[in-house]
């Protein structure tokens, strides 16, 4: 069950209308760093969370959230397309070099939504769901969630540098600071069940007796001109407490050719592959 306020959850003002920014704000609505894809990942994240119940409870008002932030982002871009061109006519009375590119604005905006959002991104492709990540192991959900956060946050820090509109940038300065939050909220979560050293490697129920572990903590280098670099990912203890990082330079392949011998009759081959 959810409830909703008719206000936003925080104030949302366009001092100058830009129909090429609606555009790019779209990114962070139906883009793959938006917030139509964080809000559908921490719901079904939530919907499959078994054990701890904080956990669901927090995902679901987390989501919950993100449902406030693309309300805000579609009055942002609704807001913006207040001086959208309502012809080809009108646009070009100013400038025909535009004529056909409508000052860089998303054509659907009017043609299809009126002048308001819609569940696209920035190039006007619809989110199709593709980039909803739930597993139901939490370790693996929680580290997703940071990617999805530190990508959201990227996004927002290049949409407050794009635009000089004061209220604009106000309004992307929030969202900036929630995923700053978000993407500490998720590995506090990891840090709750026992850090990074106990969740690693996730799932961490495996059995080792199913891992090959003489290739579990090596670094594999395929440069042919050059040495492996450098780094903690080379040497030193594993995160997981289990084994020692190393390096395997120009490795020679330990398995055969992969040949499929000839074509079965019947498949469709030519008479010389069978």
């Amino acid at each position: 069950m959810f409830h909703h306020s008719s206000n936003l959850q925080y104030p949302v003002k366009v001092d100058k209308p830009d129909p090429q920014f609606a555009m790019l704000l779209q990114q962070a609505i139906g883009g793959v760093e938006g917030e139509i894809r964080v809000a559908m990942q921490y719901f079904f994240q939530a919907m499959g969370a078994r054990g701890d119940d904080r956990i669901r409870d927090m995902l679901m008002s987390t989501a919950t959230e993100e449902l406030a932030h693309i309300e805000m982002l579609a009055h942002a871009v609704a807001l913006n397309l207040e001086g959208a061109p309502l012809s080809y006519q009108e646009e070009s009375a100013k400038d025909p070099v535009v004529h056909a590119i409508l000052g860089g604005m998303n054509p659907r905006h009017l043609l299809s939504s009126g002048l308001s959002a819609m569940p696209v991104n920035s190039n006007g492709v619809p989110f199709d769901m593709s980039h909803i990540y739930a597993t139901g192991n939490v370790g693996a959900d929680m580290l997703a969630n940071v990617a999805a956060e530190s990508s959201g946050r990227v996004l927002a820090s290049r949409l407050y540098n794009w635009t000089d509109d004061k209220g604009m940038k106000d309004f992307l300065s929030f969202l900036i600071a929630r995923d700053t939050y978000h993407q500490q909220q998720w590995l506090a979560v990891i840090e709750e069940l026992g850090g990074i050293q106990a969740a690693l490697p996730i799932p961490n129920s495996t059995p080792e007796e199913h891992e090959a572990t003489q290739h579990s903590y090596y670094y594999l280098n395929t440069l042919m001109d050059k040495q492996a670099p450098e780094g903690r990912w080379a040497q030193g203890p594993s995160l997981d407490g289990r084994g020692e990082f190393s390096v395997k330079q120009q490795p020679e392949p330990e398995g055969e050719p992969a040949s499929l011998g000839k074509a079965r009759p019947g498949s469709g081959a030519q008479s010389e592959q069978i």
